[in-house]
């Protein structure tokens, strides 16, 4: 039997979490590997509320830039050439290639805040379904002067 796991499609989507608990998490299987650079977290924080925590050490605020169009949050960094080109690394571990990382909001996600601090670029997003959206409830009233009446026609 052939399994799928969906979560792969998943992780760049924000807001799309009551579609994930749809599906049974070991009924489908997916081979594909989201890309892993820079590590990041999507937390929820809240019944609306979301972040997106990206490890973003040695970029400055400058490198950084941020865009939202049509749902898509896109994250980009550019590397400046620091002069590195004379140091003679012994071990370099901190990968200071550029990127860009998008992720897929769903209808009425906005962006609220975002925060660089200590390395880590924090994006809060909250959900704002306009009021006309919502659900609402509409009374029913009773009116006895346009109710069917009983009485009988007489031929």
């Amino acid at each position: 039997m052939t399994t799928f796991d969906l979560k792969p499609l998943f992780h760049s989507t924000i807001g799309f979490d009551r579609l994930v608990d749809m599906f049974d998490p070991g009924t489908l299987q997916s081979q594909a590997k989201p890309a892993t650079y820079p590590p990041y977290n999507i937390v929820k924080t809240g019944e609306d509320r979301y972040e997106i925590v990206m490890a973003v050490a040695g970029f400055s605020k400058d490198q950084l830039q941020i865009t939202l169009h049509d749902n898509t949050l896109k994250v980009e960094a550019a590397t400046t050439n620091t002069g590195d080109e004379k140091v003679e690394y012994l071990h370099k571990g901190i990968a200071m290639r550029g990127f860009e990382k998008s992720f897929q909001l769903a209808d009425f996600i906005k962006v609220k805040d975002v925060v660089l601090r200590n390395g880590l670029l924090t994006v809060s997003l909250q959900r704002e379904v306009p009021e006309e959206r919502k659900p609402r409830t509409i009374a029913i009233s009773e009116d006895v002067e346009s109710a069917p009446s009983n009485k009988q026609l007489k031929s």
